[in-house]
């Protein structure tokens, strides 16, 4: 039998060496792997021409996956530097990673990393019409915005995400109903004044079925963003959030009847006691596809800090049914993110979605917990070092203060609780002061 997307195979009951690659690493049967992957509730983004990828499953029941995002810019053009960024994510576990350059010879670096890097590779295509043209956001023509999909298909990218919910009535009703942030996605804010300054509906919008096409031929995931997500605590959950998951709801069950993958685009900013509601909300609407977060912050005042709050609403919205979160760095709100900067956001990323694995029961999650309590039980130090989400940050804590005697560290000193449990329940005499 013959197949063209790993949801068609699903569908036809055909088990794909991607499908066994990724239920491996999930510790899961394949059959129930394909089955989610037949039912739209689980995707495996895997272009057929991306010949180095080492697949990863992506959905609610499945392990919490995290997208590292990077790429030049205007101000930042150094190529160097955004490949050692790649190459740390994967290093640190990093599943996908989200190329959003929008300077410079683009194809030459998406191309590189189609043909060098195992992780999943993302992109954003219409940034890249901006810069591959080389004319007035209002001249390109609507065949030039699909042209460019079409390109970033053939250059081997896994999934593409297309600002296609926010249509000529949705931003109708977006300009009736004000925000305090307006529009904050970038991909959204370039349609939505193309839109404006041509008098035309979204071209992927109106040529939806012809993306699909597209998508159903390279089996190329469709990413469908959410240009509408709040940019402010107090724009989520607004009417503009909500009519474009509507049409999010309508677009997926579209992308389904023609057996291309799709994940579902959301928040943005929302304060912790909308996020629950809100992953409850996408899942009914868009029938269980896999939703894909940014964040959500939960905070608008930490520049600086961003990665902890996203790291918040990251574990709340996956433990409540986020399949994907897209990491957040330091630098969030105040510059393209350097190296460092890249390494707190995974960890913080990583975190967040361990965490949320506990949380949904994920087999083998806890047990990694599990292994930590036992090698702190036992003082043993290089153990807890290998076990650490960040090992060097680790160790380098401990050689910063070093103390005394081995088998404590320099908070407790002979005061520490675990040595003196450990002794006085093996019938030992405890001193603590003269030892």
């Amino acid at each position: 039998m013959r197949y063209t997307t790993q949801m068609e195979a699903a569908r036809q009951g055909i088990i794909t060496p991607q499908m066994e690659a990724a239920a491996k690493k999930e510790q899961m049967n394949t059959e129930e792997l394909q089955a989610l992957i037949a039912q739209g509730k689980a995707v495996i983004p895997a272009n057929k021409l991306h010949t180095c990828l080492e697949p990863n499953a992506i959905g609610s029941m499945l392990k919490t996956k995290i997208n590292v995002n990077l790429g030049t810019s205007r101000d930042w053009k150094d190529l160097d530097m955004e490949l050692k960024k790649v190459n740390d994510a994967v290093k640190m576990g990093a599943e996908s990673i989200m190329d959003l350059s929008s300077f410079g010879d683009t194809q030459k670096f998406r191309r590189k990393l189609t043909s060098q890097c195992p992780a999943i590779i993302g992109t954003v295509p219409i940034y890249d019409a901006v810069v591959y043209y080389h004319k007035p956001l209002k001249e390109i023509t609507s065949q030039e915005w699909i042209d460019i999909v079409e390109m970033h298909a053939k250059d081997g990218v896994d999934f593409m995400t297309i600002h296609v919910g926010i249509n000529k009535a949705t931003a109708g009703r977006f300009k009736k109903n004000k925000r305090l942030t307006n529009i904050v996605s970038r991909g959204g804010s370039i349609i939505f004044a193309w839109m404006e300054m041509t008098g035309e509906e979204n071209p992927f919008y109106e040529h939806y079925d012809h993306i699909l096409d597209i998508c159903r031929e390279y089996d190329v995931t469709l990413s469908l963003g959410d240009a509408c997500r709040p940019g402010c605590i107090a724009d989520a959950g607004d009417i503009s959030q909500i009519e474009e998951l509507v049409t999010l709801g309508e677009l997926t069950r579209r992308a389904w009847e023609k057996d291309v993958q799709v994940i579902i685009e959301g928040p943005g900013h929302m304060a912790l006691n909308q996020i629950e509601a809100n992953m409850k909300i996408q899942q009914t609407i868009c029938q269980g596809a896999p939703f894909y977060v940014l964040g959500p912050l939960v905070t608008d005042i930490a520049p600086g800090y961003d990665h902890i709050t996203a790291a918040i609403g990251g574990a709340i919205a996956a433990a409540n049914g986020a399949s994907f979160l897209c990491y957040v760095t330091p630098a969030e709100h105040l510059r393209l993110p350097d190296v460092d900067d890249v390494k707190e956001g995974i960890i913080a990323s990583k975190i967040a979605a361990h965490a949320a694995d506990i949380a949904k029961g994920i087999k083998g999650a806890a047990d990694w917990d599990r292994q930590m309590s036992t090698a702190r039980k036992n003082l043993d130090w290089e153990e807890m070092f290998r076990l650490s989400i960040d090992p060097d940050k680790a160790r380098r804590y401990r050689a910063q203060a070093k103390p005394e005697k081995e088998d404590t560290c320099s908070m407790c000193g002979n005061f520490c609780a675990v040595k003196n449990m450990n002794r006085i329940l093996e019938g030992e005499i405890v001193s603590i002061y003269d030892e």
